[in-house]
């Protein structure tokens, strides 16, 4: 008679379909819809067996109180200053949410928007805020239960009233003031009843509209082939009001479309600059000087600033101002007046040489000048200069500044004295236990040096356990942060590891490049070496080592617990991606094709298979204890990735559920993105004590 089962119940159909030649199963179709019985049914079950295991770990209570203690540090933000005002967020120790602030210019400041005042239960997030260019009014964008779908409002700065109803269908829409303050350039979706049913987050609108009048009166602003492919856009407006850009992309593609025109009564004509035929990024503005300034991958991966122009945007007239560094890659750029001592402009170049910060002076015709002088080995969280109508601050410059071990905080650099001063600590204090901090390399599966940033405690090194986390997706960088959960762990006694995988920007973009779609093996294969490295330096061993990551990163740990079973203790997986050959047909999943690969390509299907974490679950192994942690209000990834992943190793691993357990741990009315801190302490406080009771790490 076979043994009761330890895990709940989850048919297994007998469902195997012929894709371009390609026998794929998928026994647990039918735990894509949360509305089947048979999924609700299988939810509540894996609720209980979830709360009941994570409720017995040892050491939450101790572990929770030093996540709420690193919490309690706050948050800055850099100023983004107007006519005299100043706008930043700050969190309190004991505050939910960041809290935007203005400040005056005789330095009051008072409150203009907080999140937990507007929804004390704290489910409400303020996802962006632009102030118009007099200060004057603000548009910000809320939304409620993690669902990420904005409304736009726009309020009186002196009275902090709303002056006109809010906007629905602002979700990821950017925002553009005119001078004056009666008019913004803004993106929209279109309408429920424009769309095909299911497909309104794919399409959208940039408008013109004028503040305290109906959005069916906006102009709608169009160009060649604005609508034709592209699902996200931005805006920006130059100072004078004279001329409108709009960036165009399909998805995620990092490939930007570019168009410019004239501002007037009505926008004039768009002009192309670049579109997705061109395969470059590009960040596109108009400055005080009235020229066009481009900063861009075009024949440089690791990007390069050029101007023209804005009457001349062609390619073909482009002016190299700051070539590509072959070492570093340009993040961003910001034009700085001169103080009241006189002098020409300058550019500040904010650069990241192997995800470490960095930032230069140049002159305005490009020519390097100087280095600002930065804390240490960090990053940078901001970056701002006086606007024209603050002349009092010019010759300044401010950063965000947060690295392994230092809060957020924002530091002032004075052109005039060519020295950087701390202008704002994080709000509350704290005790950041006794670490060291290294910046390693090592070396991948195909013998391409890789980094990663390590924090281990003070004292004789020797085996812990360890934690090591990355991302490797889309481009984007992982850089050295103030992390709550990295310092948890570590002053528990654990080894914590950031890992720069490819497929990030840390290296430019043939960097992202040598790690997404017919590449995307290589981003497993860094993170296999990276643990391999750890294991090697004697900092842990296979029995004490932990993986954890979220979303692109679920992915991550997804295939690699799959493919390397044997290397890793524990794993949580945190709205992941896990069925790559039906992930484009649920939520946003179509706008990453060009990252992942798409499966109705035969070709791309053979990539996507070869590491689909939910298709390489196979019988009889003993998979590591795995925790996977969803978000029922995640409108980016669904959480079927996970609920289908889960049962296939509850079936299929011959783990002891005691010491290897499968689990998954649901929230409602929170998603993917912001959330409070006492949902972050909860979230943080059983996912760190799950991989320290199943690597021995030892919660006091």
């Amino acid at each position: 008679m076979d043994a009761p089962r330890p895990y709940p119940d989850a048919e297994r159909l007998d469902l195997v379909e012929d894709l371009h030649g390609h026998r794929v199963a998928d026994p647990y179709r039918w735990l894509e819809d949360p509305e089947d019985p048979r999924t609700q049914t299988w939810s509540a079950a894996q609720d209980a067996l979830t709360e009941h295991h994570l409720e017995a770990l040892p050491g939450r209570h101790a572990l929770a109180s030093t996540l709420t203690d690193l919490l309690s540090a706050g948050s800055v933000s850099a100023p983004l200053w107007r006519a005299g005002r100043s706008f930043s967020t700050r969190r309190e120790p004991g505050q939910e949410h960041a809290v935007l602030h203005v400040r005056e210019a005789d330095g009051t400041e008072r409150v203009l928007l907080d999140p937990t005042t507007l929804d004390p239960t704290g489910l409400t997030t303020l996802d962006s805020w632009v102030p118009d260019l007099e200060g004057r009014q603000l548009a910000y964008q809320l939304s409620s239960g993690g669902d990420e779908h904005s409304v736009l409002h726009v309020l009186d700065v002196d009275t902090g009233e709303d002056v006109e109803p809010p906007i629905d269908r602002c979700r990821y829409s950017d925002v553009a003031w005119l001078p004056g303050g009666d008019e913004f350039v803004f993106v929209r979706m279109v309408d429920e009843d424009e769309a095909p049913d299911g497909e309104q987050a794919f399409h959208r609108r940039v408008w013109r509209h004028r503040v305290g009048t109906p959005t069916e009166s906006d102009e709608l602003v169009d160009g060649p082939g604005l609508y034709e492919e592209h699902t996200y856009y931005g805006v920006r407006v130059s100072r004078d009001g004279t001329w409108l850009v709009v960036t165009g992309n399909v998805g995620t593609a990092r490939r930007d479309s570019v168009w410019i025109a004239e501002l007037g009564e009505k926008t004039g004509p768009l002009t192309p600059v670049l579109t997705q035929h061109d395969d470059v990024q590009c960040h596109a503005w108009v400055d005080r000087d009235g020229l066009l300034y481009v900063h861009t991958t075009d024949g440089a991966p690791r990007w390069r600033l050029a101007v023209t122009d804005p009457r001349t945007p062609g390619r073909e007239h482009w002016r190299e101002l700051v070539g590509e560094d072959p070492q570093s890659v340009l993040q961003a750029v910001r034009r700085l007046e001169p103080d009241v001592g006189g002098g020409d402009p300058l550019l500040v170049l904010a650069r990241a040489r192997h995800a470490v910060a960095e930032l230069a002076l140049h002159a305005a015709d490009g020519a390097p000048l100087s280095t600002v002088p930065l804390p240490g080995t960090g990053s940078l969280t901001g970056l701002s200069v006086a606007d024209r109508d603050t002349p009092e601050q010019a010759g300044r410059v401010w950063f965000g500044w947060t690295d392994l071990v230092t809060p957020p905080q924002v530091h002032r650099f004075d052109l005039a004295t060519g020295e950087s001063v701390l202008e704002t600590a994080a709000p509350g204090a704290v005790t950041v236990p006794a670490v060291r901090t290294e910046h390693r390399t090592f070396t991948s599966a195909d013998g391409q040096t890789v980094r990663m940033f390590v924090i281990t405690p003070e004292g004789p090194a020797r085996a812990r356990p360890a934690l090591v986390t990355g991302y490797g997706g889309f481009g984007i960088s992982r850089e050295p942060a103030y992390s709550a959960q990295a310092l948890a762990w570590v002053a528990a006694g654990g080894v914590y590891a950031l890992v720069s995988l490819r497929g990030g920007g840390e290296e430019g973009e043939d960097w992202h490049v040598a790690g997404n779609r017919a590449n995307k093996q290589n981003v497993f294969d860094d993170l296999h070496a990276a643990a391999s490295a750890l294991i090697d330096a004697g900092d842990t061993t296979a029995a004490s080592l932990a993986i954890m990551g979220g979303s692109n990163g679920g992915l991550l740990v997804g295939a690699a617990l799959t493919q390397r079973p044997e290397l890793y203790r524990a794993v949580v997986c945190s709205a992941p991606l896990l069925d790559m050959v039906r992930y484009e047909e649920f939520s946003l999943g179509r706008t990453w094709n060009d990252e992942y690969g798409t499966a109705a390509d035969p070709q791309e299907l053979g990539w996507l298979l070869s590491y689909s974490p939910y298709h390489h679950v196979r019988p009889g192994v003993d998979y590591p204890a795995v925790l996977f942690t969803v978000f029922e209000s995640d409108t980016r990834v669904d959480p079927l990735h996970a609920r289908k992943m889960c049962a296939a190793l509850q079936h299929d691993t011959v783990g002891d559920p005691q010491t290897r357990p499968v689990l998954i741990r649901r929230e409602t009315d929170v998603g993917h993105g912001a959330r409070s801190v006492s949902r972050t302490v909860a979230l943080a406080t059983d996912q760190l004590a799950f991989l320290a009771a199943h690597t021995g790490l030892e919660l006091s």
